[in-house]
C-alpha cells in the first residue's frame, strides 16, 4: 500500500483522532439511543424542477422562517450545514492558525476542539466546575494568561453530554467580562427541550454573542443537516466572507422550510413535551439504581457499575447507547438518548436486568 497519503499529510494532523460520531462508532442493534436523535419523522414533499441549478446561497423564505422562529432579524442569522458547519466557521474566519486559541469546558461536545485542531488553532481546557456549571473565573484567567489571543469560548447549554443548563448569570458575566475581547459561543443545539430561556434576547446587549443551533434535533432533521448561526449583523457579515457559496442544498432548503411551518412548529412542540415526559419518567426510574445527571436535553446521563460491561449488556439486548467515560470526570458514565415509549421500556428492562447481575 502506498504511504503517499501518510507522506503529504499535514505534520500537524499527524496524530488527530477523529470525532467519534455515532456513526462511525456503529453497533449491531435494532435500538438505537446513541446520537441524541428525534425518534419521530414527518413527511415532507420535494420539488424537483430547480435541482438541476445551483442553490440560493442564503434561501429567502428559510432565512425568513427561521428567523421568525428565534426572534432574530434576517440579519442576524446565517444558515449551515447544521450546527457543525457553524463551529467551523467561527474559528476559521476569527481564529489564526498556530496563533490564536479557543476555550472549551469539558466535559463539552468533542467538536469544538476537532475543529480547531484541525485549523492549527490551540484548545484551552477549562472544566466544568463541581456542579458542572461553566468557570467563569477559570476562563477569565485563562484568557489573562494567553495574553488575549483567545478570540472565542465555547459553553454548550443544555450542555452535551451531562444535560445541564448553564446558569444565565454565569453566561452573563462572561459575556459581559469579555464584551470587547472574545465571542462567546452558546451552543443551544437542545434548547427546546429546555424549560430555561434561549440567551438569544441578550444579541442587543452583547456584541460578543453568537449562538448555534440545529434542525437535527428537537426537529427530528438530522439526515438534511441542516443548522444555524446567529450573531450581531457584523459577526454574521464576517462569516459570510468565509462560508461555502451554496451552503443549503435546494432539498434541505425544501425539507426546512416545511419544517417551519406554523402547523409543523406545533408538531414539534407536542413531541418535545411528549420525549420531556419520557425523559422524566426513565430518569426518575434509573435513579433508584444509580446516580443520574439532571437533563435538560432529550438524552439522560448516569453512571454505571461498569461501562463496558454495560454497553456490551445493552448491545446483546440490541440496544445501542453512548459510552462517556472517556470525557473529563464521566469515568463509567453511559448516556441514553430519549425515544419512543416502546423503546424507553424496553431500554428500561434491559438496564434494570444489568443492574440487577451487576450489584
Amino acid at each position: 500500500m502506498s504511504d503517499l497519503a501518510a507522506r503529504l499529510l499535514r505534520q500537524q494532523l499527524s496524530d488527530l483522532v477523529p470525532y467519534e460520531s455515532a456513526r462511525r462508532l456503529g453497533g449491531d442493534g435494532e435500538i438505537w439511543l446513541n446520537a441524541n436523535e428525534n425518534p419521530y419523522s414527518h413527511s415532507y414533499e420535494l420539488d424537483d424542477s430547480r435541482f438541476g441549478r445551483y442553490p440560493e446561497f442564503q434561501p429567502p423564505e428559510l432565512i425568513d422562517r427561521y428567523a421568525a422562529y428565534a426572534g432574530v432579524s434576517n440579519q442576524q442569522l446565517l444558515a449551515t450545514r447544521g450546527a457543525d458547519e457553524g463551529i467551523e466557521l467561527l474559528i476559521r474566519t476569527f481564529c489564526e492558525p498556530q496563533q490564536d486559541k479557543v476555550i472549551i469546558c469539558p466535559p463539552t461536545y468533542g467538536m469544538y476542539a476537532i475543529s480547531a485542531r484541525t485549523n492549527l488553532v490551540d484548545v484551552v481546557n477549562v472544566p466544568l466546575d463541581d456542579d458542572y456549571q461553566v468557570d467563569v473565573d477559570g476562563v477569565l484567567n485563562n484568557i489573562s494568561a494567553n495574553m488575549d489571543s483567545v478570540k472565542l469560548v465555547f459553553v454548550c447549554s443544555p450542555n452535551n453530554p451531562t444535560g445541564h443548563d448553564m446558569q444565565p448569570a454565569k453566561l452573563r458575566q462572561l459575556l459581559e467580562a469579555l464584551k470587547d475581547q472574545a465571542l462567546v459561543v452558546v451552543d443551544e443545539a437542545y434548547i427546546e427541550f429546555s424549560a430555561q430561556p434561549s440567551v438569544l434576547s441578550w444579541l442587543s446587549e452583547f456584541p460578543n454573542l453568537v449562538v448555534l443551533r440545529t434542525l437535527s434535533k428537537a426537529f427530528a432533521l438530522a439526515g438534511i443537516r441542516c443548522g444555524f448561526t446567529l450573531a450581531n449583523e457584523a459577526v454574521i457579515q464576517q462569516l459570510a466572507k468565509v462560508i461555502a457559496p451554496y451552503p443549503v442544498p435546494e432539498p434541505v432548503a425544501q425539507v426546512a422550510i416545511q419544517a417551519l411551518s406554523d402547523d409543523n412548529l406545533k408538531a414539534v412542540a407536542a413531541e418535545v413535551a411528549g420525549l420531556n415526559a419520557l425523559r422524566a419518567e426513565f430518569a426518575a426510574t434509573m435513579q433508584e439504581l444509580t446516580d443520574v445527571f439532571p437533563s435538560s436535553g432529550n438524552y439522560v446521563l448516569f453512571r454505571v457499575p461498569n461501562a463496558l460491561a454495560c454497553m456490551k449488556a445493552m448491545a446483546d439486548a440490541g440496544i445501542i447507547l453512548r459510552n462517556q467515560s472517556k470525557q473529563l470526570t464521566l469515568q463509567n458514565c453511559i448516556r441514553v438518548t430519549i425515544g419512543t415509549e416502546q423503546e424507553m421500556a424496553r431500554t428500561t428492562s434491559a438496564l434494570q436486568a444489568y443492574f440487577k447481575e451487576a450489584m
